[in-house]
């Protein structure tokens, strides 16, 4: 099938000395005269989060009716224990799992030529896909080489039947709606959807499309009538001048380079607010096989009728190709995000528990996979036929019950396993450690109590912070109290056991001196329960900031305060977590001893991978023994220089911890940040000593896995712990052939211990379409989904591979897909032209956010720290954190509504977007940035910052103040909205100008385009920044890149300038934000 996807061409498109005319290219981008809903979205019977009126579900669920299982009560609060719905009415129509319909066009076509590939890249290129900043020199020119072959290689194209003048248009015959049925065609227009101007290019030839059923030759499907899908609201987009190294006509003087007008690139803000005006606030119901879910940035209420919700499963793409030779040609990842405790708001139903007593969960006999919806019971329901391998298994008397009149089981919707995507399990001993019942897990805190910790204040500040956080252990809904037990340790070269029984009047502590054989000195009154032993353990915290107020020792270890942890778990019998503060190098005489290695010699280099790696396998081997033991670990950094984050983090990052970094910690700036992450880290819903599978149907395997996890085989994935912010990225392989009437099938199984002890199975299971056409697959997929993968698989190749080459990948597998669907999918058009399918017209701009990212980018001035932090960080990230951090959230606040409860419209991250006359709101998940400009509304300044204009804004001013007006509660509110629904606290919003100072904001003097200046209070205050970018030369990719091969020379994205020779290069070692967007968005910005 032939589809249109996204055209991207210049307003000003003209002919170029021997370049062919071209014909007007129509593509298909969007369809707003669709009003109707979505498949599987339906309008909700209230307002969003209210309850149906009585007598009234929603489409596709039954009335209720009881049933002796309870509900899963280790969800959010306020939600009563419900019954599962009964048996539906008779005229209710059951879950869809309809097989997807062939199309009646010819299987797929051949592999996407070299040349193809080559155009693509070069206009990848010329969006500076793969600039890297300033931090790459460009390459050398050489000579020019031999013409090559031409640049857009096909069969024979059908003669021409007229040529147009100049000034002329012919519009292709009405066609066939491509966005299902009501659908109707646009009208043609010469306007960006949005409003913005776009000539259609003029001095075009027109080309018609082929008859229906006409071939275009090798390579090229047969074409249907009428599918080329109505004109494309909008101007059309493309790059003029040739191909480097293209045919020999079309050699001649270079042409000098326009730039693009920003408003003509696909917009993600775009996107992201379309999707919420079609599909926010709905229902949409996962029912259908194989459809795809609203955008992780539009909220919307879920309802799961058989499918997984996307919140727990996300896919790259919801139509997998049949065969592997399909796979391979379009070079599409084929994987799934799976975050398995992933939060759920509270108007949605909570997992439902199933209980099938000492029996278990029924399972195939032959694959082990659990009874779900994709089960199909016969012989009057004797037995059953599994979804995965079509082995056929006799039902368990105990699970017997009869067929109704089309083969369903009367009693479908009283078992969520036959009717949900997602429910749970309570295992039975067999699934338990040694065939018996865990006992409760632990949480024993570690704490730093070395010289500087201590008079700094943070070891007070823990302390006292304890005192708190204990009241809010985590605990099932039904209990009154938690069952976790608690246990404290201090260390600085030597460890302090404290025995805190609750029959003690004064608690007690042993030291262990012999580090290099870590022992655990007393069993009884280490690990207590913290209602029995409260006043012991307040005691206790009252006490360690005067017990260690006169220590001088700076050495710490950090391996053997790990294994002590552990040792004391397994001797407990018990799985549990620790959370260790630590502020240091360990540079003490033990096991995991490190050294300063932050050798900046070895950036640019192939060496590079070494900063990645850590440096003794000590904490490789720790990991290992501690997810054996269920031990998770999770560290809070204090760090005032280099600790090897590298190293330190990669015990947290295998056992499924959380690794927190606070740079420069100063008790009265930054303690509200530890503080909040520390709650959230001991409150959220988790799992431990867990243990997943991913199983599949017949045809394809998952053989790729990335996250915060460790695997000694290559099926099982083995966690200490998992909690509500983790995903686990798999990605799949083809192994034989997938039917397009059976579909492919996923189901994702995870063992894990509750925090009562209670042993349980978590189930998710989704269904995907399987197609013989590409179209189908580019239309399916999705780009947030996509990046996510890219993202994981690059950062997990940084450990092995040369910066370089990873970059290079990612660029020639971007191009590759594009090239194949420009071949494949689209209308013949011409050769300059940038075709993207509508479902990835983002994807160049979000891959461009990825390549500069500060992991990827070799800079000199961001630190080896921060860059093996934000690695560990994006490896266990899920597609809605990803897609914030590589694209940050721009809000104007100037625009703000004080009697509004809503978020103001998001603008594009580019720096064209920032103005003198207001103030901008930058958010990416870690931290935020507030952007105040020279003619800033006094009125907001008043409001926000209590001083009547900007010149008198206090320059010492760290953090916002608290203003009892509408304006700064207003901001307050949109921060807090912000940050609700992100794993991580962002510190309040650091203050930079429009003359580029942050942290101390200085008076502006000079005009806003001036470069930024790099001015700051302390180190960890500086940044860089600005204007510079705009005004700097273009960075020129890479010798031996895809963009020097193919590469088409275009200003679309700006790359990262040098610094002026009169600015100092900053000190980067606090966390850095990295505006990367569009538009040179690819600043560093630092605390």
């Amino acid at each position: 099938m032939s589809q249109q996807g996204y055209v991207a061409t210049p307003s000003y498109s003209q002919s170029q000395p021997g370049i062919g005319l071209s014909p007007p290219h129509y593509g298909h981008y969007g369809d707003p005269s669709h009003a109707g809903s979505p498949p599987g979205m339906m309008k909700p019977a209230g307002p969003l989060g209210a309850a149906a009126p009585g007598g009234m579900l929603p489409q596709g669920h039954p009335p209720p009716a009881p049933h002796q299982f309870g509900q899963n009560g280790a969800h959010a609060q306020g939600h009563p224990p419900q019954r599962f719905p009964g048996p539906p009415p008779v005229n209710s129509a059951a879950p869809s799992y309809t097989p997807y319909s062939p199309s009646t066009q010819s299987p797929y076509p051949s592999p996407v030529s070299t040349s193809s590939v080559a155009q693509l890249g070069s206009q990848l290129n010329a969006m500076h896909i793969n600039s890297y900043g300033s931090g790459m020199a460009p390459p050398s020119q050489g000579p020019p080489g031999p013409p090559s072959a031409p640049s857009f290689q096909g069969p024979p194209r059908p003669p021409q039947p007229s040529i147009l003048q100049p000034g002329s248009q012919v519009l292709p015959p009405p066609p066939t709606a491509l966005n299902g049925p009501g659908a109707s065609p646009l009208p043609p227009s010469t306007h960006r959807q949005d409003g913005l101007p776009g000539p259609a290019p003029p001095n075009t030839q027109y080309q018609p499309p082929p008859l229906p059923g006409q071939t275009l030759g090798p390579g090229y499907p047969p074409q249907q009538a009428a599918n080329f899908g109505p004109q494309m609201a909008g101007g059309q987009l493309s790059y003029p001048g040739g191909f480097p190294g293209g045919p020999a006509q079309m050699a001649g003087p270079p042409q000098p380079q326009k730039k693009l007008d920003p408003d003509s690139i696909p917009s993600p803000i775009q996107v992201i607010e379309n999707d919420r005006a079609t599909r926010g606030g709905q229902v949409y119901a996962t029912n259908t096989r194989g459809q795809i879910p609203p955008l992780v940035t539009t909220d919307c209420v879920i309802q799961d009728q058989g499918n997984a919700s996307p919140r727990y499963i996300r896919c790259t793409t919801y139509c997998f190709p049949c065969t592997s030779d399909m796979a391979k040609q379009a070079q599409i990842p084929l994987a799934a995000i799976i975050k398995p405790f992933a939060t759920i708001p509270s108007n949605e139903t909570p997992l439902y528990l199933v209980n099938h007593g000492e029996t278990g969960p029924v399972r195939c006999n032959r694959c082990k996979a659990y009874m779900c919806p994709f089960m199909q019971f016969i012989e009057g329901g004797r037995r059953y036929q599994c979804g995965f391998c079509s082995c056929v298994n006799d039902v368990p008397p105990f699970y017997f019950q009869h067929l109704d009149h089309i083969g369903r089981r009367l009693d479908h919707y009283e078992k969520p396993e036959l009717s949900l995507g997602s429910y749970e399990y309570v295992a039975t001993l067999d699934y338990c450690r040694k065939n018996k019942p865990p006992n409760p897990p632990a949480f024993i805190f570690m704490i730093d109590v070395s010289y500087s910790n201590i008079k700094n204040g943070l070891v007070k500040l823990i302390c006292e912070e304890l005192k708190t956080v204990l009241e809010r252990l985590p605990k099932e809904d039904q209990e009154e109290t938690s069952a976790i037990r608690v246990g404290f340790i201090t260390y600085n070269k030597v460890l302090h056991f404290f025995n805190v029984k609750s029959n003690l009047a004064q608690p007690q502590m042993m030291v262990v001196t012999d580090v290099g054989e870590v022992f655990v000195p007393l069993l009884d009154g280490f690990l207590v329960n913290y209602q029995e032993s409260q006043s012991v353990i307040h005691n206790l915290l009252d006490q360690i900031p005067e017990m260690f107020a006169d220590s001088n020792e700076n050495e710490t270890v950090f391996a053997p305060i790990i294994q002590a942890g552990m040792e004391a778990l397994k001797a407990a019998d018990c799985p549990g977590k620790l959370f260790i503060f630590h502020s240091s190098l360990p540079t003490a005489e033990a096991p995991g001893k490190l050294k300063n290695r932050d050798d900046k010699k070895l950036i640019n280099t192939d060496k590079e991978k070494i900063l990645f790696q850590p440096q003794t396998n000590v904490y490789d081997s720790l990991a290992k023994d501690c997810v054996a033991h269920g031990c998770c670990v999770t560290l809070f950094l204090f760090p005032s220089q280099y600790v090897d984050v590298a190293s330190l983090g990669l015990v947290p990052q295998l056992t499924g911890g959380t690794l927190y970094k606070y740079n420069n910690f100063q008790v009265h700036l930054d303690s509200q940040q530890f503080l909040n992450d520390l709650r959230n880290d001991i409150e959220k819903k988790i799992g431990f000593d867990a243990i997943m599978r991913v199983r599949t149907s017949t045809g394809f395997r998952a053989t790729d896995f990335f996250g915060g996890i460790f695997m000694n085989n290559t099926t099982d994935v083995e966690m200490a712990a998992i909690d509500c912010d983790k995903a686990v990225t798999v990605e799949f392989k083809h192994d034989d052939k997938l039917s397009e009437d059976s579909g492919a099938l996923i189901q994702c199984a995870v063992l894990y211990t509750t925090v009562s002890g209670q042993r349980r199975l978590r189930i998710h299971n989704l269904g995907l379409n399987c197609s013989s056409q590409l179209a189908d697959l580019y239309k399916s997929c999705e780009t947030d989904a996509l990046i996510n993968f890219f993202a994981k698989s690059a950062f997990k190749a940084v450990l092995h591979q040369p910066l370089k080459v990873i970059r290079e990948i990612l660029v020639n597998q971007t191009a590759h897909m594009l090239a194949c669907y420009r071949k494949n999918c689209a209308s013949p058009s011409a050769a300059s032209q940038l075709i993207l399918p509508d479902s990835m017209k983002v994807l160049p701009v979000y891959m461009n956010c990825l390549l500069k990212n500060c992991v990827l980018l070799s800079r000199p001035e961001i630190s080896t720290d921060e860059r093996a932090f934000q690695r560990q960080l994006v490896m266990t990230m899920g597609v809605a954190d990803s897609q914030l951090f590589f694209y940050p959230q721009l809000l104007p606040i100037h625009t703000l509504d004080v009697k509004s409860t809503t978020l103001p419209a998001a603008i594009r991250c580019s720096e064209a977007r920032l103005s003198e006359e207001g103030i901008f709101l930058l958010a990416n998940g870690l931290n935020m940035f507030l952007w105040l400009g020279v003619s800033s509304p006094p009125e907001l300044i008043q409001g926000i910052f209590n001083v009547p204009s900007f010149a008198h804004v206090n320059t010492e001013m760290t953090l916002l103040p608290e203003v009892g007006n509408p304006y700064s509660q207003t901001l307050r509110m949109i921060m807090g909205i912000i940050q609700q629904k992100r794993p991580y606290s962002m510190k309040e919003p650091a203050l930079t100008t429009s003359s580029g100072t942050l942290g101390h904001i200085t008076r502006l003097q000079d005009p806003v385009n001036q470069r930024l200046s790099t001015r700051g209070w302390e180190p960890r205050h500086k940044a860089w920044s600005g204007k510079q970018l705009d005004q700097g030369p273009t960075c020129q990719p890479e010798a031996g890149n895809l963009g020097t091969k193919h590469g088409l020379a275009s200003n679309w994205t700006r790359g990262q300038p040098s610094l002026p020779a009169h600015v100092s290069q900053p000190n980067t070692k606090g966390p850095t934000l990295p505006l990367r967007g569009e538009n040179c968005w690819s600043i560093q910005l630092a605390w």
